[in-house]
Order: C-alpha cells, then sequence, then structure tokens
C-alpha cells in the first residue's frame, strides 16, 4: 500500500500531469492536442504524460474518429484532485485576478456545484431539512426533488456514490456531491438558471437563476 501510495502521488505530483489533471476538472473530456496547450507543452511530451496517466488507471481514453479523448477514469479520481486543493494555504493581501474571483463565487467541481453558491446552496437544504447536516436525505428531499424534477429512485440505482459531501478547496467547507449533486447541477443548467462559461470552470448565474436561487434557496444574488 505505501508503495503503491507513493508512485500515485509521484504521479500527480508532477507539474504537467498536475496541470493535465486539474483542466480536467472542468468536467470535459479533452484531446491531447488541448492538454498540451493548456499545459505549455508539446505534443511529444503531452503524449508521455497521458499515457502514464492512463496505465495509472487515473484517466481512461477514448477514440472518436481522428481524436482521442481524455478523461478521469472514475469520479474519485476527480474528486480526490478538488480535495488536494484544500491543502493549498490561506493567502492574505494576494491581489484576486477576476477570473479567480469567479471561479471561487460559483464554478463546477468536476460534475456538481461548487464555490460560495454551491456551498450556500448546501446550507440551504440542510436548513430546510432536505439535508441532515451528516447529508443524508429526508422523506421531505425526496418530495423536494421529485418537484424539481429529479427522480431520486433512479439516482440510487446508479452505480457511483448517491450523496456525499465533498470539502470546496475556496470556501473551506462542504458542498453537495455524488448522483444527487450531478443531478441538481444538470437541472439547473437544463433550466438555463446557470451557464458554463468557455474555457473556465466558472459558473454564470442567469436572471431567471438569481430568481430560481432566491425562490428555492433564499439566495440573493447581488446585481
Amino acid at each position: 500500500m505505501e508503495t503503491a501510495f507513493k508512485h500515485i502521488a509521484a504521479l500527480i505530483g508532477d507539474p504537467t500531469r498536475a496541470t493535465i489533471l486539474w483542466t480536467l476538472l472542468d468536467g470535459k473530456a479533452f484531446t491531447a492536442t488541448e492538454l498540451a496547450i493548456a499545459a505549455d507543452t508539446s505534443p511529444q511530451n503531452i503524449s508521455m504524460h497521458l499515457n502514464k496517466l492512463v496505465q495509472a488507471d487515473l484517466l481512461s481514453v477514448e477514440s472518436q474518429g481522428r481524436h482521442r479523448y481524455y478523461k478521469f477514469s472514475r469520479k474519485d479520481v476527480a474528486y480526490a484532485i478538488e480535495a488536494l486543493a484544500n491543502l493549498i494555504p490561506a493567502t492574505r493581501n494576494t491581489p484576486v485576478v477576476e477570473q479567480d474571483s469567479a471561479v471561487k463565487y460559483c464554478r463546477t467541481c468536476y460534475d456538481h456545484l461548487a464555490g460560495k453558491i454551491g456551498v450556500a446552496i448546501t446550507d440551504s437544504l440542510i436548513t430546510q431539512e432536505i439535508l441532515s447536516d451528516t447529508f443524508d436525505l429526508s422523506s421531505k428531499g425526496n418530495k423536494w426533488f421529485g418537484k424539481m424534477g429529479i427522480d431520486i429512485d433512479t439516482l440510487k440505482q446508479q452505480r457511483r456514490t448517491f450523496i456525499r459531501p465533498c470539502l470546496d478547496w475556496s470556501e473551506r467547507r462542504h458542498h453537495l456531491a455524488g448522483a444527487v449533486g450531478a443531478a441538481l447541477l444538470d437541472m439547473m443548467l437544463s433550466a438555463d438558471w446557470l451557464r458554463k462559461t468557455r474555457q473556465s470552470r466558472a459558473i454564470v448565474i442567469t436572471a431567471e437563476g438569481e430568481k430560481m436561487l432566491e425562490k428555492h434557496f433564499k439566495l440573493a444574488i447581488p446585481n
């Protein structure tokens, strides 16, 4: 176990491979060319790093036409990478660029919502007793998600964690993850409450989203 852990830690610790893994937290599959651009390295070098990550079962690759797309081999890899970010020391008096501010405010954490808004929504679900503070879904929660068009019984049958807390690296508190967290994000994107941004994990809250977040979660979004 110790030897295996050292191997995984060494794989993740390489700067180029760390960039690849961080980029894939966007939740999409990327080509080697796209990942080479993100990591600012050559196609030959990125290929070597990708092969190592695939061999370690951290990534999977799928061919589609002339392209090969890389993504996390399983959702637990994404959760582990996001969790590692919580080891970053909190900094003070450091200028925050606009993009960083947007990511910390509202972003995707692989397949669920994170950042200040993600944590606030989770707090609201607990306050409304839809979730318990140990992240168990209440009978009230089953009905609430049903009204939102989310079939809880179907989610329970998925081959993945049903519901779990995920420690938010920017807020240092938990947001909602697992199949329920992913379904909630999908619903809000489909309803156009939220919109993804290009080349960023930042999420934009629409005008309709502001109304719905206030209605369902008692969140007042500043203009």
